[in-house]
């Protein structure tokens, strides 16, 4: 018995290893000479199918986790329809974009993409945006992000982003989150993520709602129209509600009290008939301004600024129909982006091309049948016919004998299309090179587009990346790499870099401190180049910024105000104020010390719907606290103002009428507040419709970000 105890420790240990001064190889032990990217046609060309150690890597990638999605695990989606507003037939032969007022069936997830299943909705994140179009011409699958720019650019290192950012595997620690050493090393020694990382710093990475996010398709796509001319597209969705953030104290507390709040917020809105709508824009490039910028169209590193390519709306999407069942449709759902119809097309992305195989194998390993495609969620509503048979979970019928292209015994059939009937070609590029593992030089500026976004935020918003950096470096514990990130950040703007290192107590280097290849040993040349600043064209861009791109017409439709009562409240007053956020689609929530009934000083009864045990003001756009006789004894309540307080740290707007703005002039944070702060509507008299009126005016502006700069004076 000893000695097979020994001989299974011994095989154990053979099992074991951390690469330490290794040579880095496949799985079959094969020396790999670049592990940074992939074989091309050519520096900018397309991906070659023969990289067997891009397929290797990232099949091994792919089948980690079973059953639930390796990233972008939870999410939570609708049905809906996409409707065309400007055609555009001299751009695209795509059936589903050329007919002005025909409406396209749809289905829509939302996600995190770094934690499991059971996390939080409101971790500090990038958000998935998928939607899956059900044309005639079959499936289209708009595969895209609330971010127009990725971490990384070629599919090659993708694995090693997401082993990064995952929790730690000693440990399985920390869930959903990006704050820890392992994610922060990769960044520090990867110079093109730093545009990212300014992007996930910022209030997007933070959504107030699903409903209230930006999407874009991140890389460049093509679209070919009827005379096979093709020209350059990014893709945008751009939300009717506008684009907002919460707070990250906010969304610490949100994760605590209801970790499924986006989710609840999408379904709750939808029941209400208070559908979320986005617009689709489109930015166009023609082909012969492929290499006009000083960025590269094939990076996914860079954007296309609005300033130089403006954003055209071509459609809406109305999404209005919650799933019946959340595991056969939001849960089942596989999205691909090589799902196309003609009249869409690839460019030459390097990360494009690696997750055109990534996704069809990860849907393998999830869904465990190649017949993903039957289960009903992700059906096509154009005929399926091909000689595709069997395999696991196999649910058509095939009748006949032939299973096989070209036939004679089932006449031929069924047969290729021409493109004039409908069958699909790839673009016509011209491809000439050597079969190389470069980058192309062009990619090179990994500090350009990082710059513009940061100088074109506003002041709030600039110190919200600064302390978010300070809070994800803080929690990393390895000096070495707070040095490298300081490093990198004084590239983007050395104040930025300074303010950062202040809060964690270091000093910024007074050189870019980071190994550029990576890992590689230094004879070997195969890695990236050494990263430039390009100055971009365009100096700043309202576009980037939530506070500077406000929607065009401002509405709290949909939101959710807490109505604070207490027994002896006026009635009209809270009947008034109902009434009129109901007029304008939102929706006033009774919160009382208990549940049960709220008397009136009409001797009526309203029913609290929260108490201060089951809500907080972090689940609430808003606060209003009606006049009344029962003050005196809510004022004495410690929960009222710990709801208020957080609700004036996180810049919510706090309305009170008659006597109840004692209770405001009573808080704690009383003293801080300015005439100039106009998130604080109070009204000596009793509530009236232009009080009403005027909290509702002030809940347009969303937050009163001016506020912050005195919260801790």
């Amino acid at each position: 018995m000893k000695n097979f105890q020994e001989e299974k420790q011994r095989d154990l240990s053979i099992n074991k290893s951390d690469g330490t001064n290794k040579f880095l190889t496949t799985d079959q032990g094969l020396r790999i000479n670049d592990d940074n990217n992939s074989l091309k046609a050519g520096e900018r060309g397309p991906s070659l199918l023969e990289d067997f150690i891009l397929r290797e890597k990232i099949t091994h990638f792919d089948h980690e986790r079973i059953p639930e999605r390796i990233v972008h695990a939870r999410g939570s989606g609708a049905h809906g329809f996409f409707e065309v507003t400007t055609p555009i037939p001299e751009l695209t032969k795509a059936d589903f974009l050329k007919e002005k007022g025909l409406k396209t069936p749809v289905f829509t997830r939302f996600s995190t993409v770094a934690g499991s299943r059971g996390s939080t909705d409101l971790a500090r994140d990038a958000r998935g945006f998928a939607v899956k179009f059900y044309t005639q011409e079959g499936i289209y699958d708009l595969v895209a992000n609330n971010i127009p720019v990725f971490f990384i650019q070629d599919a090659a290192k993708f694995p090693d982003l997401i082993h990064a950012v995952k929790p730690e595997p000693h440990n399985e620690i920390p869930q959903a989150a990006s704050a820890h050493d392992t994610f922060w090393d990769f960044i520090s020694l990867m110079p093109e993520s730093m545009h990212m990382i300014m992007w996930v710093m910022s209030d997007r990475a933070i959504p107030r709602s699903y409903r209230m996010m930006e999407g874009f398709g991140v890389h460049t796509f093509r679209l070919i129209n009827e005379q096979e001319e093709s020209v350059f597209v990014k893709f945008h969705w751009k939300p009717k509600l506008g684009t907002h953030a919460v707070a990250w104290d906010e969304a610490q507390k949100i994760s605590g009290k209801n970790p499924d709040f986006h989710r609840q917020d999408l379904w709750e809105a939808i029941e209400m008939g208070n559908f979320p709508e986005w617009e689709l824009g489109v930015q166009v490039i023609p082909a012969a301004d492929e290499n006009k910028y000083e960025f590269d169209l094939l990076d996914p590193t860079k954007l296309v600024p609005e300033e130089l390519v403006p954003v055209t709306i071509v459609g809406r999407m109305v999404l209005n129909k919650n799933p019946d069942n959340f595991f056969a449709e939001t849960e089942q759902i596989a999205f691909h982006p090589g799902h196309i119809v003609p009249g869409i097309d690839f460019s030459n992305d390097p990360l494009l091309q690696g997750r055109l195989f990534s996704y069809t194998d990860t849907q393998l390993s999830r869904l465990g049948s190649p017949n993903f495609h039957e289960i009903p969620i992700n059906r096509s509503v154009a005929p399926v016919h091909n000689n595709q048979r069997d395999g696991h979970m196999r649910q058509e019928i095939n009748k006949g004998r032939v299973s096989y292209h070209p036939n004679s015994l089932g006449g031929g059939c069924p047969y290729q299309a021409k493109i004039e009937e409908g069958g699909f070609a790839s673009f016509n590029e011209r491809v000439d090179a050597h079969k190389v593992r470069e980058r192309s030089e062009s990619f090179n500026d990994h500090f350009g587009q990082a710059k513009l976004f940061f100088n074109s935020q506003t002041p709030e918003e600039k110190s919200h990346i600064v302390k978010a950096l300070r809070f994800e470096l803080g929690k990393v514990e390895t000096t070495a790499i707070r040095v490298r990130v300081l490093g990198l950040l004084s590239q983007i703007d050395t104040t930025l870099a300074e303010k950062v290192a202040l809060g964690l107590g270091a000093t910024v280097p007074p050189i870019l401190e980071t190994p550029i290849n990576k890992g590689v040993s230094p004879e070997n040349e195969g890695g990236p180049q050494e990263p430039q600043t390009v100055e971009s064209s365009v100096s700043s861009s309202d576009a980037l910024s939530m506070i500077k791109n406000p929607t065009n017409s401002p509405t709290i439709a949909s939101r959710k105000i807490a109505i604070i009562c207490s027994d002896g409240v006026s009635e009209a007053a809270v009947l008034n104020m109902k009434k009129a956020l109901k007029k304008e689609d939102a929706k006033g929530c009774i919160i009382a010390p208990h549940l049960g009934s709220v008397l009136t000083d009409a001797d009526g009864a309203i029913a609290a719907e929260f108490s201060f045990l089951t809500a907080s003001s972090v689940l609430f756009d808003a606060v209003y606290i009606p006049h009344g006789l029962g003050l005196n004894a809510l004022a004495e309540n410690d929960d009222l103002f710990e709801f208020l307080n957080d609700a004036y740290k996180h810049c919510k707007v706090i309305g009170a009428d008659g006597e109840a703005s004692e209770i405001i002039s009573s808080a704690p944070f009383a003293s801080k507040i300015t005439n100039e702060d106009g998130g604080i509507v109070v009204n000596s008299a009793i509530a009236s419709e232009e009080f009403a009126q005027d909290f509702i005016n002030a809940m347009t502006q969303h937050r009163f970000w001016q506020r912050e700069p005195n919260l801790y004076n």
